[in-house]
């Protein structure tokens, strides 16, 4: 992650979002607190109206930026992550913010050197992540592409024949996902931009809106990326009761956070 002046402006802050995700907020952040704390990266957190023990497990820490975001609205899943994450944007002061979520699980502090690297070599990126949210293999992405690809044509042709069909998914990925993504915040707040643009996932409007304006975005594999961490895809939706108990999701999300605790207990 390397190690900066504390005085001196940081080069990039981290910020996640807490949802009633005891668990996997505690796991997170106390992998990110010594490099963190060496390397003088701000971490902020958002605490999105939770009001339980996660709440007050944030607000025991010292090392720590909170902010405690009170809806007075109900709000989707996606727009209350969107709405949090610009509150800390505003009180940002780095040029580059990492997005993460509680669910992921940092190992290596390089990958935020690696991704850093990116936007030094090319001043016109503005943005570098994955599209997929775990890593998969190559027979798998393979078999999902193929299957995406003939699901997304057959509805296409059965529509143009006149017959009844939901509309085709893109068979591609196009966005980067928010749990492990590096933004250049300065040329965002230039444009007078912010994460929640439209009700889509927030960073989608984004990105569409600077690429189509010239700026690049870097896409790494997710074989790159899941080298330096683990993602527990849906884990906080898992986590905050989302799911049924017997969901596969959620027995992946017991599982992985389960095998966690038993190899690296205690952490330190």
């Amino acid at each position: 992650m390397g190690t900066f002046n504390a005085e001196s402006k940081p080069p990039f802050s981290i910020v996640l979002v807490n949802y009633k995700t005891l668990d996997l907020t505690r796991v997170c952040l106390e992998l990110l607190h010594a490099h963190a704390q060496k390397a003088g990266i701000p971490v902020w957190v958002v605490d999105n109206g939770s009001a339980d023990a996660s709440t007050d497990y944030l607000r025991s820490l010292d090392w720590i930026n909170l902010i405690e975001r009170k809806s007075l609205t109900p709000e989707p899943g996606h727009i209350a992550h969107g709405n949090a994450l610009d509150m800390a944007l505003e009180k940002v002061d780095s040029d580059y913010l990492f997005l993460m979520h509680t669910d992921t699980f940092v190992f290596d502090p390089h990958v935020f050197t690696m991704m850093m690297e990116h936007c030094r070599q090319d001043p016109a990126v503005v943005a570098v992540g994955c599209t997929e949210q775990l890593n998969r293999g190559v027979p798998r992405t393979l078999w999902r592409f193929t299957s995406r690809l003939l699901k997304h044509h057959f509805r296409r042709l059965k529509l143009s024949l006149g017959l009844r069909s939901r509309e085709p998914k893109p068979y591609r990925e196009t966005h980067l996902k928010s749990f492990c993504t590096l933004w250049n915040i300065n040329i965002m707040k230039q444009h007078g931009l912010h994460f929640q643009l439209d009700d889509r996932v927030p960073g989608y409007a984004l990105q569409d809106w600077l690429t189509d304006i010239g700026y690049n975005v870097v896409f790494l594999s997710p074989r790159k990326i899941f080298k330096y961490l683990d993602h527990i895809q849906a884990g906080t939706v898992a986590a905050a009761g989302g799911y049924g108990q017997h969901h596969r999701r959620t027995k992946m999300y017991e599982s992985i956070l389960k095998r966690f605790n038993t190899l690296n207990s205690p952490i330190a």
